[in-house]
Order: C-alpha cells, then sequence, then structure tokens
C-alpha cells in the first residue's frame, strides 16, 4: 500500500510538472524553470517566519509572488539589451536562492525547514502526511495538493491552449487577434510557479526542473506537432515514474534521483533515435546523401562518355575504380544504388544509363 501511495505521488507529481514544461521548452524558456524552482524558495522561507508553522497554503501564494517576481526581473534585464535571456537569468535566480539559503542556515537551522529538502525531496516519506477529515483518513496530502495543481493545470491549458499555441508559436499573430502574449507569459509563469512550490515538498527543486524540462524535451525531439508532444510528454512523464519508483526501491536509493536519471535516459534514447532529429538519423542522412552525390558523379560520367568510340572501356565498373579513384567497395555500392533506384543497367562489368538515370544526369550536369 505504502508503495502505491508513493508511485502515485509521484506519478501525479509528474504530470503536474510536465504540462506547462512543454511549453516552458517550446518558448525556449526551460531554463526559467530552473530559476523560479531555486527562486521560490525565498517566498517559503519569507511566510515562515511571518506565521511560524508550516500548514498553509499561503507558502503557494508566497513562492508564486516571488516566482513572478523573478520573471519580472529577468524580462526587465533582458529588455535593457545590456545582458542575454540566460545571463539575465543567471543573474536574478542565484541572487533570491543564495538569500533564501542564507536565512535558513542562519535562522532556521533547528526547525523543520532546510535546504537539503528543499532540493531532494523525499517521495518515500509521502505516504506519512496524512489528511485527515473529521476523523477519516484520506490518503497522503501530496496526493491532494499536486492532484489539485494537476487539476487546476489541465483546466487552463484546455480552456487557454488556443492562446497559449499562438503566443508560442507567432506572438505577432495572438496580437493581431487580440490576444496578449505578455497575460499568457506571465500565466504561464504563474502556473510554473504554483506547480514548482506544490512539489516542493515531495519532489524537490531538482526533481521539479528535470520533470519540468526533459520529458518535454524529449518529446521535441520526436514530434514538431504540440498535440502529440503534449501526449508523449505524458506518456515519458508516467514511464519516468513508474520505472524510477520501481528501481529505486529495487536498488535502495534515492526515489526522485532515480525518477530524474530514468527521464535523462530517456532523452539520451531520443536524442540517439529519433526518427528525424536524432544522432542515428542524422549519421544516416549524411551517408545516403554521400551516396547520392556520388551516384549523381557516376551518372554525369557515363553520360559524358555515352554514345562516344570509348564507352565500352569508360562506362564501367573498373575504370570508374581507376579514374575516379573510389575504392572497389565504394564503387560497387554506388552502382548497386544506381541500380536499385532505377538509374543504371549493369551487365558484367559494363554500365549504361537507363532513361531515368540519363534524365537525372542532364539535369545534374545543368546544375553543376
Amino acid at each position: 500500500m505504502v508503495e502505491f501511495e508513493i508511485l502515485l505521488v509521484a506519478i501525479i507529481t509528474t504530470l503536474a510538472c510536465v504540462l506547462p514544461g512543454v511549453f516552458l521548452v517550446l518558448r525556449g524558456m526551460a531554463l526559467m524553470s530552473d530559476a523560479i524552482s531555486h527562486a521560490a524558495l525565498l517566498g517559503i522561507v519569507g511566510i515562515f517566519f511571518w506565521i511560524h508553522h508550516l500548514d498553509s497554503p499561503l507558502f503557494i501564494l508566497g513562492a508564486s509572488l516571488v516566482g513572478i517576481l523573478t520573471v519580472s526581473l529577468t524580462e526587465l534585464l533582458i529588455k535593457s539589451n545590456r545582458v542575454k535571456k540566460d545571463a539575465a537569468i543567471g543573474l536574478v535566480f542565484p541572487l533570491f536562492f543564495a538569500i533564501a539559503v542564507i536565512i535558513i542556515s542562519r535562522y532556521a537551522s533547528d526547525v523543520h525547514l532546510d535546504s537539503d529538502a528543499v532540493l531532494l525531496g523525499e517521495l518515500a516519506f509521502t505516504p506519512f502526511d496524512r489528511m485527515l477529515w473529521n476523523g477519516f483518513d484520506l490518503g497522503p496530502k501530496a496526493i491532494w495538493m499536486m492532484g489539485s495543481i494537476l487539476g487546476i493545470n489541465t483546466l487552463l491549458i484546455t480552456l487557454f491552449y488556443k492562446e497559449l499555441k499562438l503566443s508560442t508559436f507567432d506572438p505577432g499573430l495572438a496580437t493581431a487577434l487580440g490576444i496578449s502574449p505578455v497575460w499568457v507569459h506571465y500565466g504561464l509563469m504563474s502556473m510554473t510557479s504554483v506547480t514548482a512550490v506544490g512539489a516542493f515538498d515531495s519532489v524537490g527543486s531538482v526533481l521539479v526542473v528535470a520533470l519540468m524540462v526533459t520529458p518535454p524535451s524529449t518529446a521535441y525531439l520526436l514530434t514538431a506537432s504540440l498535440r502529440k508532444m503534449i501526449g508523449m510528454s505524458i506518456i515519458i512523464g508516467i514511464l519516468s515514474a513508474i520505472i524510477g519508483v520501481f528501481t529505486s526501491l529495487w536498488l535502495d536509493v534515492s526515489i526522485a534521483g532515480a525518477i530524474a536519471t530514468v527521464t535523462g535516459l530517456f532523452f539520451i534514447l531520443g536524442l540517439i533515435f529519433a526518427p528525424k532529429t536524432g544522432i542515428l538519423s542524422r549519421i544516416l542522412l549524411i551517408k545516403k546523401q554521400k551516396l547520392s552525390f556520388s551516384l549523381t558523379m557516376l551518372l554525369v560520367q557515363l553520360l559524358d562518355h555515352e554514345g562516344h568510340p570509348s564507352e565500352s572501356t569508360e562506362n564501367t565498373v573498373s575504370n570508374i575504380i581507376t579514374h575516379i579513384k573510389w575504392s572497389k567497395e565504394r564503387a560497387t555500392k554506388v552502382v548497386q544504388y544506381g541500380v536499385s533506384t532505377g538509374m543504371i543497367h549493369r551487365h558484367k562489368d559494363a554500365l549504361s544509363l537507363t532513361n531515368l538515370g540519363r534524365e537525372v544526369a542532364r539535369r545534374d550536369m545543368v546544375q553543376l
């Protein structure tokens, strides 16, 4: 039962983080999730010293306000044209985060509010923090907290899907249609702040960043469709949570660390094997382009000697190896490729052009 509740918290938290993460990645603002999740610690600390206890929804409000303040100050620095986006983020959020850590270390070292808990979290403890109502045990608080945030994120993205899509891909068109990209931007940042703060207690800010950035980035490697990207991000996130939880229980390691590691492994797999953008597909594409260029050279060579008295000696595999200085392996591969594409006829050592090969050769000669 405990393992099931841990898994449920992990899945719900993952889904809550993935939804805003998709739009952060598409907007090129993945670093902003890191900035918000760390800077929001200052809001948590400020609220704690105001109310002196840890059970209050005001923590979400305070942290969200600091998150929005982080975004606002970052935007101001970017608009000043004196620093770039990544430099602006690097100036603002370390300042807020450092102030929060200093305050915790100096004034709150003896209370249940420490930097390790905020950074790393501990999913294994979430089943022991229960939601009680009129004597009834309603399950872990984390499920209710992150479930509520997931519901809100889902509702907002469903209601404002068109606005988010337009302002992400074409801010100019969005403005022309009466949609304010600025308000959409700050709405997304607010949603990100609330999600990051809600996940602090259970998974920590490190895993929040991993969940917001890595599954959407992996999905972005696999598809250019927004709807498919959202769906793939959800699937990758759920699989990462399930595999990460069971792996951590099997190896007796950090659950948050295991989930983050699995998301990273999925990204590496996507980076290597993605059909169009993966490293492997690019290597194969380069090889195919080299083969196509070699075939073009061969077609031009055959056309240049076609009908000449020397055709019988020039248009042969042996002559290609000698005069073009290809290896036997390369010459054989190019000839086989030409035969398979219907551009070359081969009879023993002799080569000749088909009608298609002759047409392609003439076109390529003009282009060359």
